[in-house]
């Protein structure tokens, strides 16, 4: 499959000097870069190969100067000074206040003194607050790029490529989808890959892979073994044991169904692998969006409304995906209006349906038959109850609206409880099909401001001494 991306943030504008990858999976990442110097980045966490031994990492008492992080977090620093040095000054002004006054007071002199006193505190206190604040902000925009203020380095030199290890969620990703169905004739998709890095190490990676799947897979070996079928005796009664010596008994078969439960859904490999050829990834916390693939397909719309379930009318749009789909959630847009920030899709019949709006200008009401109209009567041993429902349908709009609404009667899983659709009542006919499982499927057209009602009534029919439950 082939993968093309557009941000040209993301491209390198000329070639790097030194090789790099990287691999992102839903676990781990793996960075493999030629180091420059000893320098890692501000992170925790991580682990260093060389070769396939372990590099010893340490805390660095000083941060290259000419790394991007490290100039960030210095301002960070600089500026928790100049709070620390206005504390100090508002510290010696109130030092200075409490000294003992000359015995010849000059009362103008010190009304004066005062005054500026109690000036200069004034501004030393806005200024602490204002700074205060700056350091905040700093410190929350710091945070957000990497998850250490410590800078890490390697602690013996590495010639070759190191390979270093970085905890989840450190680096990650996800994937995202557009639809424009302006006409909803055709559909463009178009898919976008949303990368963040705050591992507080900038990376730059000639390659870049990333994976919709853990890098750690444990599948347990799994051997035929023949079903035997035996006669059956019953078994001894088993003596009780301690608690204690139990449980130890336990620990393994706990340990073995642990690891089953740990295993992973198998992913489509060609669906869930993207790649990106030179990518600059600075560690910022903000996402980059990469536009990976974009594809038309033809589209067809309805209205389609559940009342048993949820009396919103809804737009759905169907179509065939050329490509896998990774994320069902979608946002819908005509043209240069945007429909839904956050629709839903499914892959439903070989087919995927697209979830786009609810239609407001369609109301529904679904009621009980009222009490008094149900009718069971008693024929031979057979027990016959009649129920139903009513459907009130408004269209508040100008135009017609077309809909297909789908309802249901009980369905039984068994001989002994019988279930029938006895009529479907309107003023106008209503063109209705009966499906499996109690389904009814009506197509339904309401003319501009109209209202229309429907009477769906159904019969039960069992052992009268049987009781049910629907």
């Amino acid at each position: 499959m082939k993968f093309t991306t557009s941000l040209s943030i993301l491209l390198l504008s000329g070639s790097m000097g030194y090789a790099s990858s990287l691999a992102v999976y839903q676990d781990n990442t793996f960075y493999n870069f030629t180091p420059k110097n000893h320098f890692i980045g501000f992170s925790k966490g991580l682990q260093a190969k060389c070769e396939g031994t372990t590099l010893p990492l340490t805390v660095m008492t000083s941060c290259p100067s000419d790394d991007r992080l490290c100039q960030v977090l210095t301002d960070l620093k600089s500026t928790e000074q100049k709070v620390q040095a206005v504390q100090q000054n508002s510290k010696f002004l109130r030092q200075l206040a409490s000294l003992p006054q000359p015995t010849a007071v000059d009362a103008n002199g010190l009304i004066e003194a005062a005054k500026e006193l109690g000036e200069e505190q004034a501004r030393l206190l806005e200024e602490e607050k204002g700074l205060s604040e700056e350091v905040e902000r700093k410190e929350r925009a710091f945070d957000k790029q990497a998850p250490s203020r410590r800078a890490i380095e390697t602690v013996t030199t590495c010639d070759e490529e190191v390979v270093l290890t970085i905890p989840y969620g450190y680096v990650s990703f996800s994937t995202a989808y557009e639809a424009d169905i302006e006409e909803e004739k055709e559909v463009l998709v178009t898919q976008y890959l949303s990368i963040t890095n705050r591992s507080g190490i900038d990376i730059e990676a000639e390659s870049a892979m990333f994976y919709y799947r853990s890098s750690k897979q444990y599948v347990r070996p799994i051997h035929f073994y023949p079903w035997i079928v035996s006669k059956y005796e019953p078994r001894p009664p088993v003596a009780k044991r301690p608690m204690a010596k139990r449980a130890q008994m336990d620990m393994p078969m706990m340990a073995e169904e642990s690891m089953d439960i740990s295993v992973p859904v198998v992913s489509y490999e060609d669906a869930r692998e993207y790649k990106i050829e030179k990518l600059v990834l600075p560690s910022t916390g903000v996402p980059l969006d990469v536009k990976v693939l974009r594809w038309k397909a033809a589209l067809s719309c309805e209205v389609r409304a559940y009342p048993y379930t949820n009396t919103k009318a809804f737009h759905v749009c169907s179509f065939e995906p050329k490509y896998q789909i990774d994320s069902n959630r979608w946002k819908v847009k005509s043209a240069d209006e945007v429909i839904n920030e956050n629709a839903a899709g499914e892959y439903r019949e070989g087919r995927y349906d697209l979830y786009t709006k609810v239609d407001e200008d369609i109301k529904i009401t679904r009621k009980p038959i009222v009490n008094k109209e149900r009718e069971t009567g008693i024929f031979g041993g057979t027990a016959r109850r009649k129920d139903g429902f009513t459907l009130t349908l408004t269209n508040k709009s100008d135009k017609a609206k077309t809909l297909i609404l789908t309802e249901r009667i009980p369905t039984s899983t068994t001989e002994e409880i019988k279930s029938k659709l006895l009529s479907i009542k309107s003023k106008k006919k209503v063109n209705y099909t009966m499906l499996k499982d109690g389904q009814i499927e009506m197509k339904l057209t309401l003319a501009p401001k109209e209202t229309k009602k429907i009477e769906v009534l159904f019969e039960l029919s069992y052992d009268k001494d049987l009781k049910v439950n629907y």
